[in-house]
């Protein structure tokens, strides 16, 4: 079922599939203020808490597992809303924010503080190459005619790429100005 573009998701509407419960982060992305951020909070919660009581292996296990049911979740979340990357779809940022956490592999707050805002900066103001990246897949959306699943795969990938690569750029922030305070 595809929402009429002019109305925000409601948790009514996300509850009805899986993937929509998923696309929007379990709901953190219907914040009506900043629910990129919002889902980037949710992140930070769930990886604490998951960090907790799984080991490494299986932690990272997952992070892989929601990062190829992303490409899914948030590509038919797009569909049904019928734009290409709403901002309420955002498991993007709960991915790739569980990874920074994973590969920054820090348990101190202010560290995990500082990634947030590094991200969070990145994924908002999209500076070169990530916002180079973002257009060109809100174009590929923009102009299929006939949508099949390898399509709704491609905007999946779409949605998650630009925040992986605000993920990569915080991480490489973050391990070298560790190295470089230590």
């Amino acid at each position: 079922m595809l929402m009429n573009s002019a109305h925000p998701p409601s948790f009514a509407w996300m509850l009805g599939s899986v993937h929509r419960v998923f696309g929007i982060g379990f709901g953190s992305g219907l914040s009506p203020l900043a629910p990129g951020t919002a889902g980037t909070l949710f992140a930070w919660g769930l990886f604490l808490i998951l960090n907790a009581i799984l080991p490494t292996t299986a932690l990272c296990l997952l992070l892989c597992i929601g990062s190829l049911y992303g490409l899914w979740a948030c590509g038919q979340c797009s569909h049904d809303l019928g734009r290409p990357d709403d901002g309420s779809i955002v498991w993007d940022e709960v991915i790739a924010f569980g990874w920074i956490l994973f590969f920054i592999g820090s348990t101190n707050f202010l560290v995990q503080a500082i990634a947030f805002l590094i991200f969070r900066f990145f994924d908002a103001a999209k500076p070169w190459p990530i916002s180079r990246v973002d257009q060109y897949f809100k174009k590929i959306w923009i102009h299929q005619e006939h949508v099949n699943p390898s399509h709704l795969i491609k905007y999946g990938f779409g949605i998650m790429i630009d925040d992986l690569i605000a993920a990569l750029f915080t991480i490489l922030i973050v391990i070298l100005g560790i190295r470089w305070l230590t």
